[in-house]
């Protein structure tokens, strides 16, 4: 006689995440903003200045590396996109 099945728990809108899958999102780096006198504030290294320079950069969602892979390749990081919507900021569709 056949084992019976098992029942699967649903999937959930928000990812469990592991300590690994950082490494597989693509991330939101806030790079500087325009001042009410219009001029431009670093928040820190700039994505580019990162891959270029080898430059560390800090995600919203805290996480930080150099940039090297594509992230158009990855999805977006939910806490990184949660921060953003939070913020205001239009996120663009992948």
């Amino acid at each position: 006689m056949a084992e019976p099945l098992s029942v699967l728990e649903p999937v959930t809108a928000d990812p469990i995440l592991d300590e690994g899958d950082h490494d597989r999102m693509a991330h939101i780096v806030l790079e500087g903003f325009h001042a009410k006198d219009d001029n431009f504030i670093s928040a820190g290294p700039s994505v580019v200045e990162g891959m270029v320079m080898g430059t560390p950069v800090k995600a919203l969602c805290g996480k930080e590396w150099v940039p090297g892979k594509n992230p158009s390749r990855y999805g977006l990081c939910p806490t990184c996109k949660e921060i953003a919507e939070s913020l205001g900021w239009e996120i663009p569709s992948a």
